[in-house]
């Protein structure tokens, strides 16, 4: 179980880390997409599209660390209400419907980003398979970080605390 603790806490840093990237991408495509527009009165053909995608990325890679940290919506409010092992066994079971719902989320990303293959994104030669891709790739930090939460759960017998990541 060591060795997994640790798997997941590296690939949901590395799903932190590549978000931020992804963020500051959109951040600073955005900002020169409006100085463009508005400073030169040449709008950029390619740096919209790029920033939604950047965007796309960053809020598929960042969920996995909002769910280790417990920063997802969660019914924990009824959860510390109810009795122990009763609060335990509703986020066991939130737990994992969070897990199915995100493997379904992988399946079908995976489905959609072969599918998408042959189109392009508008002002770009490139595949919007790309942008679709966040998805699957998305999902399966997600489902470690979800698989982690559960495993530490199980391991405490109890609701587990936000931990720290960086």
């Amino acid at each position: 179980m060591t060795f997994f603790f640790k798997l997941e806490s590296v690939t949901t840093g590395i799903a932190l880390r590549l978000s931020i990237v992804f963020l500051l991408i959109a951040t600073g495509l955005a900002l020169y997409q409006v100085t463009t527009r508005f400073v030169f009165g040449q709008p950029s053909t390619w740096s919209e599209v790029v920033t939604r995608s950047a965007m796309i990325w960053s809020v598929f890679l960042a969920v996995a660390p909002a769910f280790r940290e417990g920063s997802m919506i969660a019914v924990e409010i009824v959860q510390r209400i109810l009795p122990g092992r009763l609060g335990f066994g509703l986020y066991l079971v939130a737990t994992a419907l969070s897990l199915l719902f995100f493997a379904i989320l992988f399946w079908q990303g995976w489905a959609m980003t072969l599918r998408v293959v042959p189109q392009k994104l508008a002002a770009l030669e490139i595949s919007i398979a790309w942008v679709y891709a966040a998805l699957p790739v998305g999902s399966v930090f997600i489902m470690i970080a979800v698989l982690g939460c559960m495993a530490r759960a199980i391991r405490q017998g109890d609701i587990p605390q936000a931990e720290g990541i960086l």
